[in-house]
């Protein structure tokens, strides 16, 4: 599978969209690195969005501040109780939507989420460096808690000819200030089909693969934990349903696709799917509302580019044919009289016109030889066979090798 190029179009497409992928981070991040990512969260209203406003870590909260929620030209306001929330209720699910909170002259900003249907939405606003854990601290205990695939997570698809290539680049994020086990094995398997699974540079180390089986070992650190992994799935004719489930509630389904002919992208789980252009080359975004744990996601793509065989296996048996004939003819040819020179001379020049007549209808099929000149070349060579075999057919012994 070739990984860089489909990488370098993957990112293309991403920048296209304008939503931008974090860096990983090989270190154990501090509470700002979970500022600004949205979870959902099913003690939370759907159609509501708490933001918690936080000073250096998440046990510093900051009251009785003004946050602001961003809907396009609207701006919405609260400010926060004693822990630090501040709750903005009433919210159209599909909404595009940012919070943001100023703090000693810092602008803190969320990333840009969707407003799901089905639930509500928590997020924290670190502001400053004060009081942030030292790396030389003590390493809290972990203990129990969930995580969520969250942040810029997408599923990202490729064509390499008629060939699939798949990329799963998730962030696996733990919302506490401290690591978290997961009640549930954080396992799944690569959708049925899946080949050539592996590791992407970035991912952590935490995670592993073995053939379909993916495996996330615990505990899980504070912040987010990047998943980077690709696998191809083979020809399987014009259309193909790619069915995932994950160990982990996603907090926005997210589905990229290089549009290639006729190609299309549909799936139970999608609010929306919208083709988009950039930089020379076109894509299909599909995105949903949250996913819970283990529930499958199912993505339908039809109009795929596919090639039939067929054609390169009647060339193939032809080939084949004309080696057996060719051996069976020399095994079989004798020496009788001063005609065996001609008589050879004769089949090998029938093998080459024959050669020459496959070699014309697999450039025909490929590509590089148009209908006329192919109409021509085929006339030609057959009327050349026709002399061959009659010219065999009058030579003494011609029997055996016709």
């Amino acid at each position: 599978m070739n990984i860089h190029p489909s990488m370098v179009r993957a990112a293309v497409a991403w920048c296209a969209i304008a939503v931008l992928a974090m860096p990983a981070s090989a270190q154990m991040p501090d509470a700002r690195q979970m500022s600004g990512i949205p979870m959902p969260a099913s003690d939370v209203p759907a159609g509501s969005v708490s933001v918690r406003l936080v000073r250096g870590e998440l046990t510093n909260n900051i009251a009785a501040h003004r946050v602001e929620l961003h809907a396009g030209s609207r701006i919405e306001s609260a400010t926060t109780d004693q822990d630090g929330r501040a709750v903005f209720s009433g919210l159209q699910p599909g909404t595009s939507v940012h919070a943001a909170a100023e703090v000693d002259g810092q602008v803190v900003e969320s990333q840009p989420f969707t407003v799901p249907p089905d639930a509500g939405v928590r997020l924290v606003l670190v502001a400053g460096a004060s009081g942030a854990p030292s790396a030389e601290g003590p390493v809290p205990a972990a203990g129990p808690g969930e995580v969520v695939f969250a942040g810029d997570s997408r599923i990202q698809i490729e064509f390499d000819d008629d060939t699939l290539e798949v990329f799963y680049l998730f962030d696996l994020v733990n919302p506490s200030s401290a690591p978290v086990t997961p009640k549930a094995e954080l396992v799944f398997d690569l959708p049925e089909g899946a080949e050539q699974g592996s590791l992407l540079e970035g991912s952590s180390t935490q995670a592993t693969i073995r053939g379909r089986s993916v495996s996330i070992t615990g505990p899980i650190p504070p912040g987010s934990l990047p998943v980077r992994l690709a696998f191809s799935l083979p020809p399987a004719g014009p259309e193909r349903t790619i069915v995932q489930k994950l160990p982990a509630p996603w907090a926005r389904v997210q589905v990229i696709m290089t549009k290639a002919g006729a190609a299309r992208m549909t799936s139970p789980q999608f609010i929306r799917a919208n083709e988009m252009a950039g930089d020379g080359q076109a894509f299909i975004l599909g995105a949903g509302g949250a996913l819970p744990a283990n529930q499958a996601i199912a993505v339908t793509l039809s109009g795929l580019p596919s090639r039939s065989r067929w054609g390169r296996n009647l060339s193939l048996g032809i080939a084949a044919l004309i080696l057996l004939a060719g051996a069976w003819a020399a095994m079989s040819a004798r020496a009788s009289s001063g005609d065996a020179s001609r008589l050879a001379a004769l089949v090998e020049r029938r093998d080459r016109l024959m050669a020459d007549l496959v070699r014309t209808e697999e450039q025909r099929r490929a590509g590089t030889l148009d209908e006329h000149r192919h109409a021509a070349r085929h006339a030609d060579l057959v009327a050349q066979l026709e002399r061959v075999y009659g010219e065999l057919d009058r030579q003494p012994g011609a029997a055996a090798e016709v």
